[in-house]
């Protein structure tokens, strides 16, 4: 079968229009998503102000690295909502989209007049994602979702190993990055359906559920105690099993090790003229233990062998014989490795903004189903006079708006 080359002809969201009614992470993933399937997404965002992840450090020339990560495809509107006419521009959007996604916090829509009562009845058929830490309803429905806050509640945090340090800060946003992705997939499904049935949907999704459906291997000894089975039954897989963990090199960079498989751990035996630890009558369910008495002797090999050379000619060697050993890399290296740069994973733009800048493929692109490259990142409120004008606002009327800063 011919692989894809590129984007379909007719993308899979051709026709659709979503509006973004949301600041930093989550929502601004997720319509990004949406763009790159094909989505009209209209982002309406704060005038002079907008986004605050625009401000975020690192900056390009003018906005945010950050912000221009996760707001490709899509055309901004800057729209001044705490004014009546504000909101009639708001309202026509609604009346004229497929979908929005919004994560104000608890009762904020519908101060604007823009929550799922008022979107419906505006747009019967809309899908209507509302986007927060722990859903609308429920004891915390009040409280912000912050990304950490989600995942300390997750139980995320809280499956770490006992030696580690335990005010250790994640490095992903588990939370928002979850968080987006069901929004993603809830929406998707919403159009899906509603091209049977014609009905609209209102999506309350929480942050926290989000990333507790993406995270029950963490969650096994919550889910044994549940089941009635005594003591901390955590699957070792986060530090307790040597041949799963990370080592450092001979000069201090670090090593992925991932010999679960038997075949695996056998090969690095006889690597290191250690068949003596290899055990034939090995079991499916050893892969997840730690080993019981071989650990120390298992961890002391590992260490002595990864020690035994510096990281380049490490890795050297691993890849010469096919051992499940990977190297620990910076995000400079990644960005140029090889295996990013042989698939186009990574490709720049000329942005007319910031000037030519990198961005990340979306992983659906090989399959023709994605366009990435539709529409550089908007300046704020760059679409103001092409929006307006599709609204019915006729020269005066946007010209009023513009001179009222309205938007």
């Amino acid at each position: 079968m011919e692989e894809a080359k590129g984007p379909a002809a007719q993308l899979p969201l051709d026709g659709i229009r979503v509006i973004e009614f949301s600041n930093l992470l989550p929502g601004a993933w997720c319509t990004q998503m949406l763009g790159d399937l094909g989505a009209d997404v209209i982002k309406v965002e704060r005038p002079e102000i907008g986004d605050p992840s625009r401000h975020n450090p690192p900056l390009y020339k003018k906005d945010s690295i950050y912000f221009n990560s996760v707001n490709r495809n899509k055309r901004s509107v800057s729209l001044d909502m705490a004014r009546t006419e504000g909101r009639e521009v708001a309202k026509r959007l609604i009346g004229g989209a497929d979908a929005m996604i919004e994560n104000f916090r608890a009762g904020g829509a519908a101060k604007l007049e823009i929550d799922y009562a008022a979107a419906s009845a505006l747009n019967p058929s809309i899908v209507y994602c509302s986007l927060s830490g722990y859903g609308r309803t429920g004891p915390m429905a009040e409280v912000a979702g912050h990304d950490l806050v989600i995942q300390c509640m997750s139980g995320l945090l809280g499956a770490r190993p006992a030696d580690e340090n335990p005010t250790a800060m994640p490095t992903f946003l588990a939370g928002d990055y979850c968080g987006a992705t069901m929004a993603t997939i809830g929406i998707l499904s919403a159009l899906l359906r509603r091209k049977e049935t014609g009905a609209g949907c209102f999506i309350d999704l929480s942050m926290l559920e989000s990333v507790m459906s993406m995270s029950t291997l963490h969650l096994s000894a919550g889910f044994a105690n549940l089941a009635g089975q005594p003591g901390d039954l955590t699957m070792p897989i986060w530090g307790g099993n040597p041949r799963f963990e990370l080592y450092r090199a001979q000069d201090g960079r670090t090593v992925g090790v991932t010999l679960l498989e038997t075949g695996a751990w056998k090969r690095f035996c006889d690597l290191v003229g250690r068949p003596d630890l290899f055990n034939p009558d090995e079991k499916p369910s050893d892969r997840h233990s730690d080993h019981g008495e071989n650990a120390d002797a298992y961890r002391k090999a590992i260490a002595d062998y990864v020690t035994s050379m510096p990281f380049d000619d490490l890795i050297r060697e691993l890849d010469a014989h096919d051992i499940a050993i990977c190297p620990v890399l910076t995000p400079e290296e990644i960005l140029t490795a090889p295996v990013v740069r042989d698939r186009g994973a990574v490709f720049f733009v000329d942005d007319p903004n910031e000037g030519r800048v990198a961005q990340v493929e979306n992983p659906l692109a090989p399959s023709g189903l994605t366009d990435s490259r539709r529409r550089p990142v908007p300046g704020l409120g760059a679409d103001n006079d092409a929006v307006l004008t599709e609204l019915g606002y006729d020269a005066d009327a946007r010209a009023r708006l513009r001179a009222d800063g309205i938007a």
